[in-house]
């Protein structure tokens, strides 16, 4: 396998204090932006605060940014919008007051026709979404992210053992809560997309620490008297390579998804692009450290 980095002795153990206090930082910012998601008062999609959703397909081709200008002109913002090139149709969706989720499809549809005369069309279905059920779809994606977490835990307490679970999962829901923090503090929309973006994430960054506990695991029983964070650290600098290739390579594909994959999973591609450097970022400076805070420096030898 191709070795980018070669023969390093760096001393990931011994900076983890430094690596706590980001963390620290970047998991406070989390928690504040699920309290703030909780109570509706961040910047939330169509699916968790309620709105409108239009599809329109169209006699001729027509362009979604042109779409998008026209709604804007029409006074219409805060619209999600999704083509479907091949059938001409349009997605539209809005977000509305719960007084205003009735007049909705009216002003989009009265807003296109008046822009687009000699292109006609035909509405093929209008969805409403109340505020009911954006605060079940809310709960739904918080049980989600929980339920994957628990798996986490179960999964890698069978694989290895207990602290070594506790780390991986201290590390996973630090990649969530990061991400998410990142985004409410930008402002951007948090949405089901996210969410799924999300949960992509703590798959990687499970993915990855995984990795990094088997050699972990493969050298503890080879040097039974060396100190856990002597091992820890070799362990980390014999798969380094292997991690930033890996990582490189879904940053790669992000970037692609980001620059040339449209409007519609441009945040999916940007919580990705996160995601993966920050999880690269835990599977080393989190992850091991929690296990090494749990279970001790002394070897095995000396336990």
């Amino acid at each position: 396998m191709l070795e980018l980095i070669k023969n390093t002795h760096i001393d990931f153990m011994g900076k983890r204090k430094y690596a706590f206090v980001i963390s620290g930082i970047f998991s406070v910012l989390g928690i504040l932006a699920v309290i703030q998601v909780a109570n509706g008062r961040a910047n939330l999609g169509i699916d968790f605060a309620g709105g409108t959703a239009i599809q329109l397909k169209f006699e001729k081709p027509i362009e979604i940014h042109s779409i998008r200008k026209a709604l804007e002109d029409g006074g219409i913002k805060d619209v999600d919008l999704q083509d479907f090139p091949a059938i001409n149709k349009i997605l539209v969706r809005t977000k509305k007051s719960e007084q205003q989720l009735g007049q909705a499809s009216d002003a989009i549809t009265s807003v296109i026709t008046q822009k687009f005369p000699g292109n006609p069309y035909v509405i093929d279905s209008t969805m409403v979404i109340g505020p009911k059920v954006g605060g079940r779809l809310r709960t739904d994606a918080a049980k989600a992210v929980a339920l994957a977490t628990l798996g986490i835990l179960i999964y890698v307490a069978f694989r290895f053992k207990f602290n070594f679970a506790v780390g991986a999962t201290v590390a996973t829901l630090h990649d969530v809560l990061a991400v998410l923090g990142i985004f409410y503090l930008l402002g951007r929309e948090i949405n089901l997309i996210l969410v799924t973006a999300l949960l992509t994430v703590a798959g990687y960054s499970l993915t990855d620490t995984v990795v990094v506990f088997d050699r972990i695991r493969e050298n503890l029983k080879v040097r039974l008297k060396e100190p856990v964070d002597v091992v820890m650290n070799v362990s980390v600098n014999e798969v380094l390579s292997r991690t930033i290739i890996t990582s490189m390579t879904v940053l790669l594909s992000s970037l692609a998804l980001f620059f040339f994959g449209g409007e519609v999973i441009h945040d999916f591609a940007l919580a990705m692009l996160m995601g993966v450097v920050i999880g690269t970022y835990s599977s080393i400076f989190v992850a091991s450290p929690v296990v090494l805070l749990w279970g001790g420096k002394k070897s095995l030898a000396k336990k």
